[in-house]
């Protein structure tokens, strides 16, 4: 079958791999009906997450049909069309059984790396290095989906493909980031980053109560769909200073909840980001914090930061001071899909959630290199790439 393969920092290719098998009686197998480019595959594909193998199949959002079954999955059929989470719970851990799933115990086999690198493993996660299970991806025609009974979820009639497919990452963390961060009735919550998981993070807050969001972002395209399709306040970070427009918007005080949605290579227009893109192209620090900088800086007193971004080590000049004098809770987690996925669907469903408008371009499998191209470049807008296995 075609893959989307990793073979070097910043080298994609699709290649002929061998079709995946079931290896035990939890397992299925689906045929690819979409996946998506996602910004955490940014970090693989430009060398930032360590342990990559030349190969290996990259891809952890996606969509699609069940091909095979083993003997042990209970909840699925030939012919289902599933949204797949895209951390593996193995359903019985104590992690899984406190819906902290992408924490599982069970699910990476390669438990000594993220022992070393963050004192203890993560759950696997499809496609994102042998520190995170060495999963293949799902950038390819068939995927091999274990503990499918926690991890697949049957899509409703009326919920067209793309818009479902978000929900196996990117609405999911936004989600989190919100409910996790504490969002409730009348907060003013401040969003960095007008992505995909920018822009559910600020409808989930919107959805959970929140008064005012608004979203901070510098790409044109994202700040008017936020604007337009998510209806919330949005702030261009290369046209004023964020901090003084924020305590300006906020009365003084700032906002009650700042969701940080960039990540380890976030950018700035500030001298601060060439020293963090020196350290980190010269390997002295693995991340560039600017974002959550400015989140912890912006928050108010005694207010909430959520870090939804993929950071993959270490970082510095991080303000543990205004964490502390201010009295701050800071958060952060990778997304727990399985906890959320199911009413996310019921939301698509109702119509309170709108996602089919992040997807801005559609390329076939073997135009995936292009697809993370012009995802990665931001060229000609695209916001998200789908990538389905026919064009």
């Amino acid at each position: 079958m075609k893959a989307l393969c990793w073979e070097g920092v910043n080298e994609l290719a699709v290649e002929t791999v061998p079709d995946p098998v079931l290896r035990n009686d939890q397992d299925m197998l689906v045929r690819l009906i979409a996946g998506t480019t996602c910004g955490s595959d940014l970090h693989l594909i430009g060398g930032y997450i360590p342990f990559m193998r030349s190969g290996d199949v990259i891809g952890h959002e996606f969509l699609g049909e069940v091909v095979e079954v083993g003997d042990g999955v209970r909840r699925h059929a030939v012919g289902d069309r599933v949204v797949v989470s895209s951390f593996v719970g193995c359903g019985r851990c104590w992690y899984c059984a406190h819906d902290l799933w992408s924490l599982c115990d069970n699910t990476n086999t390669n438990p000594g790396i993220g022992q070393a690198l963050f004192g203890s493993e993560t759950a696997g996660i499809f496609g994102y290095s042998h520190a995170m299970g060495g999963l293949r991806g799902s950038h390819a025609e068939y995927v091999r989906v274990p503990f499918a009974d926690y991890g697949a979820f049957k899509v409703p009639e009326g919920v067209d493909d793309t818009s479902a497919l978000f929900v196996s990452d990117s609405v999911p963390t936004g989600w989190m980031g919100a409910d996790l961060g504490g969002v409730g009735p009348g907060d003013v919550v401040a969003v960095w980053g007008c992505g995909a998981v920018g822009q559910m993070a600020a409808r989930a807050a919107m959805l959970l109560g929140a008064e005012r969001v608004i979203s901070i972002d510098r790409i044109p395209e994202r700040l008017e769909m936020t604007r337009r399709h998510i209806g919330s306040e949005v702030i261009d970070y290369t046209a004023t200073d964020v901090g003084a427009e924020l305590r300006e918007r906020t009365g003084g005080r700032g906002p009650d909840v700042c969701i940080e949605a960039v990540g380890m290579e976030a950018h700035s227009d500030s001298p601060v980001h060439l020293y963090d893109q020196v350290k980190q192209q010269l390997r002295l620090q693995t991340d560039r914090p600017t974002a959550v900088r400015q989140a912890i800086h912006a928050c108010r007193k005694g207010g909430t930061v959520f870090v939804l971004g993929v950071f993959a080590g270490a970082v510095d000049k991080f303000p543990l001071g205004a964490v502390i004098n201010k009295g701050l809770t800071v958060r952060g987690a990778q997304q727990h899909g399985q906890r959320y996925i199911p009413m996310l669907l019921e939301r698509l469903a109702a119509g309170e959630l709108s996602t089919a408008h992040l997807a801005t371009h559609t390329l076939s499998l073997d135009e995936a290199p292009r697809a993370y191209d012009m995802f990665k470049q931001k060229s000609d807008g695209c916001v998200r790439a789908v990538i389905r296995p026919g064009g």
